[in-house]
């Protein structure tokens, strides 16, 4: 018997992510090769011609299990009735404009687009946020969707695990599938903490296999949390297939079983985490996964004084964050 068809929402649609992401999505690459699925796509008005052609090369490739497509730009048209929300779109930080300035433009985009999600999407449905600054971005969409889980809500640090996981590989001079059980912890930011203490390269402790704690402590973690920023000094854009890539990874990573003894990264509600990281935050955890989106926070990694340090600075950074966006913060909840 054929699976239902999965309804899969993505705003941004005519931007450089989701120009990667989308027809990764259609072929199967997220969701498998088995999954009918219909495409819903949000963009800003003045966006729409630009996203009328990437629905027309959505046609032409022919996917055989995409059996649908919708486009617009009104979220509660385009949310209706989906299973995965994908949350692509949001303004760039333009030149002069500070974090708290970037917080606010981008908090009316994730008020309107929770609220159609609470009034239009799955109950069920899983929520990733791409859009930066993704990790508060996420707190706010959450907090006008009281319909949906909270714990179906996650920002993307998919990304800078993939990024983390890459550095230890060329450093070790070993295969990227040989590192596992790495951690990013906190905020997607400057501040955010690849875990090299926990991580593994072909199942022993990578500071075994890499013996260069000054390597690991100066240069591997600043290297991971600026690798955006050198992105785009270096191709004059922000990254896009990378992070197409690392959403499509991150979906996985929640509807498929976790292995035994690994996890993965992925921002989410902080309520009663393990970790003593303060209740009402959207924060990194290493997390495993039992199949369908359920998920549960890994307890008892160890943190030494180093390690400790930097996620509180992460918690801090996501504690400003949240005084600055307060107000809407507070609406919501009355």
């Amino acid at each position: 018997m054929p699976k239902p068809l999965q309804r899969i929402a993505v705003t941004g649609g005519a931007g450089q992510i989701a120009y990667s992401l989308l027809f990764r999505i259609a072929h199967g690459d997220m969701l498998g090769c088995d999954q009918p699925i219909a495409l819903h796509i949000l963009e800003l008005p003045i966006a729409m011609a630009a996203l009328e052609g990437v629905k027309m090369e959505l046609e032409d490739c022919a996917f055989p299990l995409l059996k649908e497509i919708h486009i617009g730009s009104d979220p509660r048209e385009i949310f209706r009735g989906v299973h995965y929300a994908l949350l692509v779109g949001a303004k760039p930080r333009g030149p002069g404009m500070e974090r708290k300035d970037l917080l606010h433009e981008n908090g009316k985009i994730f008020i309107e687009q929770g609220q159609a999600l609470n009034e239009a999407a799955d109950p069920n449905a899983i929520v990733l946020v791409v859009g930066n600054p993704c990790n508060t971005n996420c707190l706010i969409a959450m907090s006008h969707a009281p319909r949906l889980n909270r714990r179906n809500f996650h920002a993307m640090t998919r990304l800078d695990q993939n990024r983390a996981a890459a550095q230890l590989a060329l450093r070790a001079n070993a295969p990227v599938s040989d590192i596992s059980n790495l951690t990013i912890w906190g905020n997607h930011s400057s501040t955010q903490v690849p875990d090299f203490q926990n991580a593994k390269i072909s199942g022993k402790p990578a500071s075994e296999v890499i013996k260069e704690r000054h390597w690991l402590e100066n240069e591997f973690i600043p290297l991971v949390q600026k690798r955006g920023a050198a992105i785009i000094n270096a191709r004059g854009k922000s990254s896009a297939a990378s992070a197409a890539s690392a959403a499509i990874d991150a979906i996985k990573d929640l509807i498929a079983p976790t292995p035994p003894g690994q996890w993965f990264s992925t921002a989410v509600y902080s309520e009663g985490n393990p970790y003593g990281i303060q209740d009402d935050l959207v924060f990194s955890y290493p997390c495993r996964s039992k199949g369908n989106g359920q998920y549960e926070i890994v307890k008892g990694l160890p943190w030494d004084d180093f390690l400790k340090k930097k996620i509180r600075a992460s918690e801090q950074e996501l504690l400003e964050e949240k005084d600055l966006v307060s107000g809407i913060l507070k609406g919501a909840a009355a």
